[in-house]
């Protein structure tokens, strides 16, 4: 297959990208390959909203700026987060323009909403489901242009690069040129030739045991680019989220949105004690990082697996209205929010690191563009401000689609590439493999999370290469999707690891315990 624009990803960066590709050049091709189903994304599953500056006179863009740096731990590109923020309203009135809808008040304005780390109100939501939401309206749009051909159960192997070239007379500098793919349904391996690749594979939890994330989040972009030789940046940098509902026999934790907590939900212990103002001042509207190491912190103290979120005092109308999902959720397991408080505990949530891109989304891969999740733009720093990732998703995939559309005209197809040496096989050991990608994900939250320490990090990184290497000669024949997804699993997570052992500081959602040691016995010593 030969396409000018391949993008890999159905979230809300990659719709975006296709659409004003697609509308630009209606008579170039693009195609969209999806793991799964097309709906299938992280996007899917966010419930609190995109932050935006919409009210100027009780907000400004100077406000949002300072929230992101304040959030990112002095870790953040300052001009990165200054042309998000500048430039989210004009993103916003595009997704509008889509048919998204936005909750409002009976005055016909938004109805915003106040997260962690914010210090107004600035979140635009539908309900506590506005992924879904932006989800829908961006795949209708899509489905509308006869030039976006979309493919799903269709998995990326590796990225095509100079490597796989069969002429001699290559390019002076590292380019994409497409990607491998496994069709699962048919079990073919293909090439899809492009002139221009956008990554936007969203994000890593599922190499944790207990995330919020999609099925589908297993690092396969990041772990691509790696393998293709492009920069990789901040992995260590994994946020997660202080309030998922407690299920402690499901993987993919039901998420209580930030929200919830914005509309006056309070943390309580098992004793019943809010405890947040002993660990901030701004108790549970401190950022990600902060609540989630205060939970843990309770959790230690009191040896209990939860904490709760007390939501008794809202009345019953206005937690219907606002938050519809996670009332259904909690009935269907036989929690009232309003008479009972619902268990929470922290999960691995979002990663703030990935593929380094430049203000325009370009990787260090000629002709490689990153959006949304899996890319390292320097908005989010060493801890993402709650609801920024769906706005820098729109902020960026604009940027791309600006950049390559200046290039694609100068681009040419190459044609001749090595073919892969490789076979499918659907079921290919997966007993083992579910055993390892289990074992994998039981490695890295066990020592790797909220909390690390030099010794657990060390013994992760032992512990994961070995699994490794013991699946490269199980699978270095044959293929399946869970083969593909547990090698991308575990160089994601070796990354984090090994990122993390190089860090010499605690900032943002890093946090190494020795190092808070080392740092008291120098200053003991000055």
């Amino acid at each position: 297959m030969k396409t000018d624009f391949l993008v890999i990803g159905s979230g809300i960066a990659g719709l975006s990208y296709a659409i004003k590709v697609a509308k630009e050049f209606p008579k170039k091709k693009i195609i969209i390959i999806c793991k799964t189903e097309s709906k299938e994304t992280n996007t899917k599953y966010a419930q609190g909203g995109i932050a935006v500056v919409s009210d100027i006179l009780k907000d400004s863009p100077e406000k949002h700026i300072s929230d992101t740096l304040k959030a990112g731990g002095k870790s953040c590109n300052k001009k990165v987060v200054e042309f998000v923020v500048r430039e989210g309203p004009e993103r916003l009135k595009e997704l509008i323009s889509y048919g998204v809808l936005f909750d409002k008040t009976k005055l016909n304005s938004f109805d915003l909403a106040k997260e962690g780390g914010h210090s107004t109100n600035r979140i635009l939501h539908k309900g506590d489901y506005t992924g879904l939401e932006i989800e829908r309206k961006l795949l209708t749009e899509v489905r509308r242009a006869k030039n976006i051909q979309i493919l799903q159960n269709t998995i990326a192997i590796d990225l095509i690069t100079n490597e796989h070239l069969l002429e001699k007379q290559l390019p002076h500098l590292n380019s994409c040129y497409g990607v491998y793919i496994l069709k699962s349904k048919t079990g073919s391996i293909e090439k899809i030739i492009s002139k221009i690749t956008v990554l936007a594979t969203g994000g890593v939890g599922q190499i944790f045991e207990h995330t919020t994330n999609s099925e589908t989040a297993t690092g396969d972009g990041i772990a691509m680019a790696y393998r293709a030789k492009a920069e990789i940046k901040n992995m260590e940098f994994i946020q997660f989220h202080p309030t998922a509902l407690y299920q402690p026999k499901i993987s993919t934790d039901f998420l209580i949105s930030e929200a919830v907590r914005g509309f006056g939900g309070v943390l309580r212990n098992r004793k019943g004690e809010a405890f947040m103002l002993k660990y901030d001042v701004r108790k549970e509207l401190a950022t990600r990082d902060v609540v989630s190491r205060a939970i843990v912190s309770e959790l230690k103290r009191q040896n209990e697996p939860h904490v709760f979120l007390d939501c008794r005092h809202i009345s019953k109308k206005d937690f219907q209205k606002h938050f519809p999902t996670i009332q259904t959720k909690c009935f269907n397991l036989g929690i009232d929010p309003n008479k009972k408080m619902i268990p929470v505990v922290p999960s691995a949530h979002y990663c703030c690191g990935g593929i380094v891109t430049d203000e325009y989304g370009k990787t260090t891969l000629e002709n490689l563009y990153a959006c949304g999740e899996c890319a390292c733009t320097g908005l989010h720093g060493s801890n993402r401000l709650a609801s920024n990732s769906l706005l820098e998703a729109l902020v960026f995939s604009h940027r791309c689609y600006l950049a390559s559309v200046k290039t694609i005209t100068k681009i040419k197809f190459q044609s001749r590439f090595k073919e892969l040496n490789l076979s499918y096989k659907k079921n290919i050991n997966s007993s083992l493999n579910e055993k390892w990608a289990n074992m994998s994900k039981k490695i890295m939250s066990e020592n790797f999370g909220i909390l690390t320490k030099f010794i657990n990090i060390d013994k992760g990184i032992e512990l994961l290469q070995e699994i490794k290497t013991i699946s490269h000669r199980s699978f270095q024949d044959f293929i399946s999707p869970k083969t593909l997804e547990l090698r991308n699993m575990l160089t994601v997570s070796l990354l984090i690891l090994k990122s993390a052992k190089k860090r010499r500081n605690n900032v943002g959602v890093f946090y190494n315990s020795d190092l808070q040691i080392m740092n008291r016995i120098r200053c003991a010593e000055t």
